[in-house]
């Protein structure tokens, strides 16, 4: 099984694993799932932090590249076919992080591990949360 993280599931997984559910944590924990960081989430906690609506240790931020190696996750870059399924999506969901993200489980065939509901608007996206 491959997975890709959300960005919060990937920061609950440093700083509260208590808030993932028990089967996200076992296939995250599970050395045989392969997993998918993505440069997405990067970005979206830099600027998210910058822009005060998230408040980071500098150190998650500045280590970032080696907290995903230090898990033994793939670390996943936006790739142009990403980009252009992200801006062709018929949804009017308009965050640019979740579009890139719903492009990059569907071309990587990966499961979305997110407790986000706004990924329902991207029904080709298989998504774990319970």
């Amino acid at each position: 099984m491959k997975l890709l993280l959300d960005t919060h599931a990937m920061l609950w997984w440093w700083t509260a694993p208590e808030r993932l559910p028990p089967k996200a944590l076992s296939l995250m924990s599970d050395p045989s799932t392969g997993i998918l960081a993505s440069a997405v989430s990067a970005y979206e906690l830099t600027y998210k932090n910058r822009l005060g609506k998230l408040q980071l240790p500098s150190s998650l931020l500045n280590q970032f590249e080696r907290s995903v190696a230090d898990e033994r996750w793939t670390e996943l870059q936006v790739s142009t076919s990403h980009s252009l399924l992200a801006g062709r999506f018929a949804s009017d969901h308009r965050d640019p992080f979740d579009r890139l993200l719903a492009a990059q489980a569907i071309i990587e065939q990966a499961v979305l591990v997110t407790l986000d509901p706004a990924f329902e608007s991207f029904p080709e996206v298989e998504r774990l949360w319970a």
